[in-house]
């Protein structure tokens, strides 16, 4: 008689557990195709709406954080950037009674302004080099 009940609790707690394996995996694939189609309809010319998919979050919401203008087609200053950064990175440190929670958000401001600057500024580098010409460097030995 005992090996009815432990039978039937056993068969009810794996229904229940596949249950929430199912569930589970529902809720990720409509997840997944959720920011698939964010990124498809955000990959226009526009930069300023989209996410980070890596960090979730906008650059306007980024400028807001560390309080600096958003980028003129993808051109911004990025030692005001750092300044900024560092100076309310610094004044967020947990050992000085800071929050981490904070300081993260500020760390993901930076790597997204960062990550919308810096591509940019590599483009007008190498159009430099190239307008500059080939300059081989030579050395003349004594």
């Amino acid at each position: 008689m005992a090996y009815r009940y432990i039978t039937q609790a056993v068969i009810i707690g794996t229904r229940v557990v596949g249950r929430a394996f199912a569930e589970a995996y529902r809720q990720a694939s409509a997840s997944s195709q959720y920011q698939r189609a964010q990124a498809k309809n955000g990959g226009g010319s526009g930069a300023s709406g989209r996410s980070n998919l890596s960090s979730g979050m906008t650059l306007d919401e980024a400028c807001k954080i560390l309080n600096v203008k958003p980028p003129q087609n993808g051109k911004g200053d990025i030692d005001e950037v750092m300044e900024r950064f560092k100076r309310l990175f610094d004044s967020n440190d947990p050992n000085k009674g800071g929050s981490f929670y904070l300081q993260s958000k500020i760390l993901r401001a930076r790597e997204r302004l960062e990550a919308e600057i810096k591509p940019a500024a590599e483009k007008a580098q190498q159009e430099a080099e190239v307008k500059e010409g080939w300059n081989p460097k030579l050395y003349k030995d004594r």
